[in-house]
C-alpha cells in the first residue's frame, strides 16, 4: 500500500536558472545536481493537495488543502539507470499535522502558514492564484493562461521541470532518504499573463533573496493527476 495518495492539481510553475553552487549543501548524499542544457534551475510552484489518503484513510479536515514549495532537481545513479528527482528547500501548507508527518517521517522542510486560493475559469482563460501570509504579509502567486490544455512536449523545458518520479531529502553528509513519486504525464495550459508578488527573503531567507531580481526562465501550469507517494527508504553511503 501507498503511504499517501492524493492529486496535485492546477501546479503553477514558475522557473529560475541559479548559479548550482548556491545548492551544493543542499544536495542529498548520492546524489548528483540534474541539469537541463547545461544550466541548473530552481522551481517555485503552487498547487493543490487535494483527496490526501495516508494508507488508505482520510484524516478529517487534512484532505484538501494549498502548499507552495521551492525545490531543485537532482539525479541518483543505481542499478545501471538514472533516477530523476526534486529536493525541497521549503514547502508551506496551511496545516500543522501535514507538517508535522511529513518531517517526522519524511525529514522534510514543510512550514505552516495561514493560506488561501482562488480559481476562475473565464471565456478564453484561466486564472489561478494561490496565496500564504508570513509576517503579516500576503505573498502571491497569480498567473492567467490559455483555457484549453495542451500537452508537455517530449525533450522541452516543461519536461524536465514535470518529468522527476523520486524525492530525495539529506538526512546527514552520509545519509539519504528516497522516496518514489508516481503519476501519469502531465498536460500543461500555457501562461500568458504572471503578476505574481514574493517576498523572497522573509519567506526563505537571505540565502535565497536575490529571486527577486531573476526573471523567470519559464512559466507554466500543469494540470495535474492522481499521485501515490511510496514508503521511504534509508541510504546509507
Amino acid at each position: 500500500m501507498s503511504f499517501l495518495t492524493a492529486e496535485w492539481n492546477n501546479l503553477a510553475m514558475i522557473n529560475y536558472v541559479i548559479d548550482p553552487k548556491i545548492l551544493e549543501e543542499y544536495v542529498p548524499p548520492g546524489t548528483v545536481l540534474d541539469f537541463f542544457e547545461g544550466k541548473c534551475y530552481i522551481s517555485f510552484i503552487g498547487f493543490l493537495f487535494e483527496n490526501v489518503k495516508v494508507l488508505g484513510l482520510k484524516i478529517p479536515f487534512h484532505t484538501d488543502f494549498e502548499e507552495v514549495n521551492l525545490r531543485f532537481y537532482v539525479r541518483r545513479f543505481e542499478n545501471g539507470a538514472w533516477k530523476r528527482g526534486a529536493v525541497f528547500i521549503s514547502e508551506i501548507v496551511p496545516k500543522f499535522a501535514i507538517s508535522f508527518v511529513a518531517n517526522t517521517f519524511y525529514n522534510e522542510h514543510y512550514e505552516t502558514y495561514p493560506m488561501k486560493h482562488t480559481l476562475k475559469v473565464n471565456d478564453d482563460s484561466r486564472e489561478f492564484i494561490y496565496q500564504w501570509k508570513v509576517n503579516d504579509k500576503w505573498n502571491t502567486i497569480n498567473v492567467e493562461t490559455d483555457k484549453n490544455s495542451i500537452p508537455i512536449e517530449v525533450g522541452s523545458e516543461a519536461e524536465f521541470i514535470t518529468e522527476h518520479y523520486f524525492g530525495y531529502n539529506k538526512v546527514s553528509e552520509t545519509e539519504t532518504i528516497e522516496y518514489q513519486v508516481t503519476h501519469p504525464r502531465w498536460q500543461q495550459y500555457e501562461v500568458t499573463r504572471n503578476t505574481s508578488e514574493i517576498h523572497f527573503e522573509e519567506v526563505y531567507g537571505k540565502e535565497f533573496a536575490f529571486i527577486k531580481d531573476l526573471k523567470p526562465a519559464s512559466v507554466f501550469l500543469a494540470v495535474g493527476s492522481k499521485i501515490s507517494i511510496e514508503d521511504k527508504r534509508n541510504i546509507k553511503l
